[in-house]
């Protein structure tokens, strides 16, 4: 378009003055929408990394509520035997051979109906808790593990599964399970309810990184408006 000494030729001229009037009037020109659907392998990626997002905010929770629960709560070497009354709370402690052989949508299920009951727990606790940070972080991470609920339902339903009932607030445990008849209970019961989030976590972000490697990923289609054509 340029001759040797910089200036535009005739020619290229014209081209340049019919570019700049196309810009000028691009509104009236049919518009290109790029529109990506949201199928089964772009959505079991968005729930893979919303799991790994809340591993990540898991850590900084769980130290701070830690810390507000005292010792010997918030002690690293501190691993105490789960009690019988911490079934309250739903376990993750299925044996992974028993759990890599289940089907992808009993897996699935497990997992919708294991966080939608953890997230009745969460919010228990967000009401529980004395301080404002705290209530903050709480109501934060209740937000991600409803989004990660969500998230799952919509992977089952991309897949064609049926999504399983959730429960409609924590459970009161077996049959005449008293609730904690001290503190140092009650901080058990959230001290087992951060960890069963932490490893349910865990093994979510492998079932789904499993889960994409078998879907293949969502189509980027292009589709044309076609405004008076």
């Amino acid at each position: 378009m340029l001759n040797v000494t910089g200036e535009l030729s005739g020619d290229s001229w014209g081209i340049f003055t019919f570019l700049c009037a196309a810009l000028c009037n691009l509104p009236a020109l049919p518009a290109l929408n790029c529109s990506e659907e949201l199928g089964a392998g772009q959505s079991i990626q968005q729930t893979y990394d919303l799991t790994r997002y809340l591993e990540h905010q898991l850590r900084t929770l769980a130290g701070t509520y830690l810390n507000y629960l005292g010792p010997p709560f918030n002690e690293p070497d501190f691993n105490p035997p789960r009690l019988a009354r911490a079934e309250r709370v739903p376990s993750a402690t299925v044996d992974l051979d028993l759990w890599r052989g289940l089907t992808d949508n009993a897996r699935l299920a497990a997992n919708y109906r294991a966080y939608s009951r953890l997230l009745c727990y969460l919010r228990v606790l967000d009401g529980q808790v004395g301080t404002a940070e705290l209530r903050h972080r709480l109501a934060h991470f209740c937000a991600s593990l409803q989004g990660l609920v969500l998230s799952i339902g919509g992977v089952m339903s991309s897949l064609g599964y049926p999504l399983p009932a959730g429960p409609a607030g924590p459970p009161a445990g077996p049959p005449g399970a008293p609730a904690a008849p001290n503190d140092f209970l009650k901080k058990m019961d959230d001290f087992w309810l951060l960890k069963e989030l932490q490893t349910w976590l865990w093994r979510s972000a492998k079932d789904f990184n499993r889960l994409k490697k078998k879907v293949p990923p969502a189509v980027v289609t292009l589709r044309l408006e076609a405004r008076g054509f």
